[in-house]
C-alpha cells in the first residue's frame, strides 16, 4: 500500500510543476502636442498583452489599462478600465484607425486608440500638449 501511495504522490508533484518566465515589456514615452497622435506601437502577436498608460500633465491627469489580443493582420481586440473620471469598461475589437480603445487622462482626451489591424497608437485630443507613458507587457 505505501508503495501506491508513494507512486500516486510521485505522478500528482510530477504534473504540478510550474514554469515561472520573466515577462517582456515595453515602455513608450510620449509628449504630443494638441491633435497630435504617436508613432505607431505594436503589441505582441497571438498573446495577451497587458497596456496601461497614463498621462502626467495637464489639469486632471490619470490613468487606464486593458488586456489586448492582436491577432496579425486580423484584429486587435481589448478589454479594460477608462481613466478615473467617469470610469467605466471599454471593450471592443477593430482595424480601423482611430478607434478609442482607452483613455488616459481625467479628461478623456488623451487615449490609445488603434492605429493598424497590427498597431496602436497615443492620441491627444486636448486641445494643448500632454505628456505620459504607455507600458505593454506580455
Amino acid at each position: 500500500m505505501a508503495t501506491v501511495v508513494a507512486i500516486i504522490t510521485s505522478i500528482v508533484v510530477a504534473n504540478a510543476t510550474q514554469t515561472i518566465s520573466t515577462p517582456n515589456a515595453a515602455f513608450i514615452s510620449y509628449n504630443l502636442a494638441g491633435g497630435a497622435n504617436s508613432a505607431p506601437i505594436t503589441p505582441a502577436t497571438n498573446r495577451w498583452v497587458l497596456v496601461g498608460g497614463c498621462c502626467t500633465t495637464g489639469a486632471n491627469p490619470g490613468v487606464g489599462q486593458v488586456s489586448l489580443l492582436h491577432i496579425p493582420s486580423t484584429l486587435i481586440e481589448w478589454v479594460g478600465l477608462e481613466s478615473p473620471t467617469g470610469a467605466a469598461i471599454t471593450s471592443g475589437s477593430s482595424t480601423v484607425a482611430g478607434t478609442h480603445i482607452v483613455y488616459i487622462d481625467g479628461f478623456q482626451t488623451v487615449d490609445i486608440e488603434v492605429n493598424s489591424a497590427d498597431t496602436i497608437r497615443v492620441h491627444n485630443g486636448a486641445a494643448t500638449t500632454r505628456a505620459g507613458n504607455v507600458t505593454l507587457v506580455w
